[in-house]
């Protein structure tokens, strides 16, 4: 699925566990993102992160935004999220689905018969820490910008998962966003906190420099981090885990309305809710393809 020209895998959850499963199991490295609105909204302008998130093994969809997308076929290039469509008729008789069953032995509805399945960054997050702990995966944790908050984030995730394996930590270091969209950072640092990773040789490596720089980070990193099987960037992930800032209540997650208790609890992040709102359903509307 394409939704203004950044791909989005249209999973089920389980479908996503797999596609972890298998990294894990890989001698690869691979890269998750969780586009949402805003991101998207932001790859508009910037193609240097519309290329980078195109480049992502694995793209879930973390916002309820995007599920405007089922709605608005000018935002997408493909029939994900439409309402069923009737069986093709060949002479009279229906046509098979191809569709190949996974690793379950159950075969997934046709894309074009498929919802768009949300599912939060954080929440793959702690999943992929679950399965960690039962398999004997480790787990590096950067970014933040806060010693603190990256030493809760541990404690927090220790306390949950007791028998995962933390291996580093490390609250990142500056990261600036350049007139052309590229960034930069101070490279001695930075080669600092590459060799702590390579030291640390940790399956799993969590990224939270925010939106934008976190996915360009890892695209421009993770080919010298050679342990590392998975990088997925988690924005505010560790903010919400280490309890510095409440997550919304289950139920209005649920209904799609995490946003609204954050415009409550946080009235300065308004720019950044208007973007995800008006702004995106604005590209969604008047979108052309290219």
């Amino acid at each position: 699925m394409n939704v203004l020209n950044v791909r989005i895998d249209n999973l089920s959850i389980t479908e996503v566990l797999e596609k972890v499963t298998e990294f894990l199991n890989s001698n690869k490295s691979h890269k998750i993102f969780t586009p949402n609105p805003e991101i998207l909204v932001d790859a508009q302008k910037d193609n240097y992160f519309k290329t980078v998130l195109n480049s992502g093994d694995l793209n879930v969809c973390d916002g309820t935004g995007l599920k405007l997308a089922m709605w608005l076929p000018h935002s997408f290039q493909e029939g994900v999220g439409l309402p069923d469509m009737p069986s093709r008729q060949a002479g009279g008789v229906a046509e098979a689905d191809e569709t190949p069953a996974n690793s379950t032995g159950l075969r997934p509805p046709p894309l074009r018969k498929r919802r768009i399945t949300r599912y939060p960054g954080i929440d793959l997050m702690h999943d992929i820490c679950a399965f960690a702990e039962k398999t004997n995966k480790s787990v590096y944790l950067l970014g933040s910008g806060s010693e603190e908050v990256i030493r809760k984030t541990g404690d927090e995730l220790r306390k949950k998962f007791k028998n995962l394996q933390i291996v580093g930590l490390n609250k990142g270091m500056k990261i600036k966003r350049l007139k052309d969209y590229k960034i930069s950072y101070d490279k001695e640092e930075n080669d600092e906190i590459v060799q702590q990773i390579i030291m640390s040789a940790p399956d799993i490596l969590f990224v939270a420099f925010g939106h934008g720089k976190q996915e360009k980070w890892i695209n421009e990193n993770l080919k010298d981090l050679p342990s590392v099987r998975i990088a997925m960037g988690v924005g505010g992930a560790f903010d919400y885990i280490s309890g510095t800032v409440k997550r919304a209540p289950l139920f209005l997650r649920q209904i799609g309305l995490e946003w609204l208790y954050r415009l409550i609890k946080q009235p300065q992040r308004i720019k950044r809710i208007w973007k995800a709102t008006v702004v995106f359903i604005y590209y969604l509307c008047f979108h052309k393809k290219v």
